[in-house]
C-alpha cells in the first residue's frame, strides 16, 4: 500500500489561517504536530490570519460577501481566509440549528412540568388508584415522589440552568456578545478545534 503525500501546502494555508489547532492539523493530515511546526519555523509561516478569518465569518454569517482584506500576499491569503471563513460559517449555522432545537425541547419540558405541578391532585390520585395492591409501598413512594414539590422544584432549577446556558450560546452563536470573541489566534484555535469535535 503506498503512502500517502503529505500535502504540505494544505497543512500551510490550515496553519497560516490560525482556525485550528496545530494538532487538530495534524491529525487531519497524517503528520506529527512536531514536523508542522518545524517546517512553520523553516518556512516563516505565520498564524497571522486569525483576524481576517473571523472578520469574515461575521461577513458570511451576516450578509454572505467576501471583503477583500489588505496583506502581504492579497490573492493567497484571501483564499486561506475564504476557506476558513467557509468552515467557521458552516460550523456556527450548525451549531445555531442544534441550539434552536435545544431551545425547543427546553421549552416543551418547562410546560410538561407546568402540566404537573398544575395538575398534581388528580396525578396524586391516579397514583393512589393504581397502587392500591402495592403491600411494600415502594411503588407508590417512589411514583409520589416524580411528581412531589422537592422534585418539580430541582427539575425546575435543572430546566432553568440548561436555558440559561442555552441563551448565552445563542447569543454567541449570532455574535450578539462580542467581548465573548476570542482575543488571539490561540483562542479563535481553541474554539474552532473543540467546535470542530462536536459537528
Amino acid at each position: 500500500m503506498k503512502d500517502k503525500k503529505t500535502d504540505w501546502e494544505a497543512i500551510e494555508r490550515a496553519f497560516r489561517a490560525g482556525a485550528l489547532s496545530i494538532r487538530t492539523i495534524a491529525d487531519r493530515n497524517g503528520v506529527s504536530d512536531t514536523a508542522i511546526r518545524k517546517r512553520a519555523k523553516a518556512g516563516g509561516w505565520e498564524r497571522d490570519l486569525s483576524e481576517q478569518v473571523r472578520k469574515e465569518v461575521r461577513n458570511k454569517l451576516v450578509r454572505g460577501e467576501v471583503r477583500e482584506e489588505q496583506c502581504a500576499n492579497p490573492e493567497y491569503d484571501a483564499e486561506i481566509v475564504e476557506e476558513a471563513a467557509e468552515e467557521g460559517a458552516r460550523v456556527v449555522r450548525s451549531h445555531r440549528r442544534d441550539i434552536r432545537k435545544a431551545t425547543n425541547l427546553a421549552d416543551l419540558l418547562m410546560d410538561d412540568l407546568l402540566m404537573t405541578i398544575q395538575q398534581r391532585e388528580a396525578i396524586e390520585d391516579a397514583i393512589d388508584e393504581d397502587t392500591r395492591d402495592d403491600k411494600s409501598g415502594l411503588r407508590r413512594g417512589s411514583m409520589m415522589a416524580a411528581v412531589s414539590l422537592p422534585s418539580n422544584a430541582k427539575t425546575l432549577f435543572q430546566l432553568s440552568s440548561a436555558m440559561k446556558n442555552l441563551q448565552v450560546l445563542e447569543r454567541q452563536a449570532f455574535g450578539l456578545d462580542d467581548k465573548d470573541a476570542p482575543g488571539d489566534s490561540d483562542e479563535l484555535s481553541k474554539l474552532m478545534d473543540e467546535l470542530s469535535k462536536e459537528a
